[in-house]
C-alpha cells in the first residue's frame, strides 16, 4: 500500500498535477457562477426559490468552505433580475459554464495518457460532453433539493418511544450529511467515468471517487477551522477575500480530484509492463536558436 501511494504521488508530480489543478480551478471559478445561475433560473420555475437557495447554500458550503452564504446572496440578487436577460447573455453564460469541464477533460487526458495513446475521443463528443454534464448537474440539483427538503421537514417532527419524546432533528441532520457525502462520491465517480477516454470500470471510478471524497472531507473541515480561527485573509485582501478563498478552495479541490484520477490511472496499470518504471516528468519542448 505504501509503495502504491508513493508511485501515485510520483506520477502526480511528474504530470504537473498542481499546475493542472491551478488551471482547472481558474476555469472552474469562471464557470461556477454562470453554471449556478443557469440552474437557478431554470429550476426556480419548478421548485420554490427559498428551498432552492437553502439547498444550494448548504451544499455549496461543501465546495467552498465558509463562503456558501455570500455566494448564494450574490446569486439571489442576479436571479431577481432574470427577466432582463437576453439570448446573448444566456448563450454567454452557457459557454462559460462549460469551460471548466473542457479544461478538466484535458487535464484527465494527461493523467490517463496511456488511454489517449491507445484511442482518441471524437471531437464532437468533446464539444457536447460539457453541455450534457451541465444538464445532468441541473437535474441532480433538483433531486437533491427535493430530497433535502423532505429530510428538513422530518427534523421538525418527533416520536414517542419508551414514554419519552425523541426529536428527529439529529436523524435529519445525519441524513442530510450522508446525502451530501453520497452525492459527492457520485459526482466525482461520474467525472471519472465520463471524462477519461475509453470505458472505465465502475469499480475503478468508485475507488477514485471514494479516495477523493475522503481526502476532501478531511481538507474541508481543516479549511473551515483555518479560515475561522487562524486566517487573516479578510484583513490582507479586504473586499477580495471571498474571491481568494473561493479560488483557493477550488484549487485544493481540483488537486484532490486529479489525485483521485491518478490513483485510478496507476491502479489500471498494475501488473502491466513498465508499471514500476519511474514516471517521466512532463516538460515543455526545448527551442534551439
Amino acid at each position: 500500500m505504501g509503495a502504491f501511494a508513493k508511485q501515485v504521488l510520483k506520477a502526480f508530480m511528474a504530470n504537473q498535477g498542481l499546475l493542472l489543478a491551478g488551471a482547472v480551478a481558474y476555469y472552474a471559478l469562471l464557470s461556477l457562477v454562470p453554471l449556478l445561475l443557469l440552474a437557478l433560473i431554470v429550476l426556480s420555475h419548478v421548485v420554490e426559490s427559498t428551498m432552492l437557495f437553502e439547498t444550494l447554500e448548504r451544499y455549496l458550503g461543501w465546495l467552498l468552505p465558509g463562503e456558501g452564504k455570500p455566494v448564494v446572496a450574490e446569486l439571489a440578487t442576479f436571479v431577481q433580475y432574470r427577466d432582463v436577460m437576453g439570448w446573448v447573455l444566456l448563450g454567454t453564460m452557457l459557454f462559460f459554464s462549460s469551460l471548466a469541464f473542457t479544461v478538466l477533460e484535458n487535464a484527465m487526458s494527461i493523467i490517463f495518457y496511456h488511454r489517449v495513446v491507445e484511442r482518441r475521443r471524437h471531437y464532437l463528443v468533446s464539444v457536447l460532453l460539457p453541455y450534457a454534464y451541465v444538464v445532468a448537474l441541473g437535474i441532480g440539483l433538483l433531486v437533491v433539493t427535493l430530497v433535502s427538503g423532505g429530510l428538513e421537514a422530518l427534523g421538525q417532527h418527533s416520536i414517542d418511544f419508551l414514554g419519552r419524546e425523541w426529536s428527529l432533528d439529529l436523524v435529519s441532520r445525519a441524513s442530510l450529511y450522508l446525502l451530501g457525502v453520497a452525492g459527492e462520491v457520485l459526482i466525482i465517480t461520474s467525472l471519472y467515468l465520463v471524462l477519461p477516454v475509453g470505458r472505465l470500470r465502475f469499480s475503478h471510478a468508485l475507488i477514485g471517487g471514494a479516495v477523493a471524497t475522503v481526502l476532501w472531507e478531511i481538507t474541508r473541515h481543516f479549511l473551515l477551522w483555518y479560515f475561522g480561527h487562524l486566517s487573516k485573509v479578510g484583513v490582507v485582501y479586504g473586499s477580495l477575500a471571498t474571491a481568494i478563498v473561493v479560488l483557493l478552495s477550488l484549487e485544493v479541490g481540483a488537486a484532490l480530484l486529479l489525485l483521485g484520477a491518478q490513483v485510478i490511472s496507476e491502479y489500471e496499470r498494475l501488473g502491466k509492463p513498465g508499471t514500476h518504471r519511474p514516471p517521466k516528468p512532463m516538460r515543455t519542448k526545448e527551442i534551439r536558436s
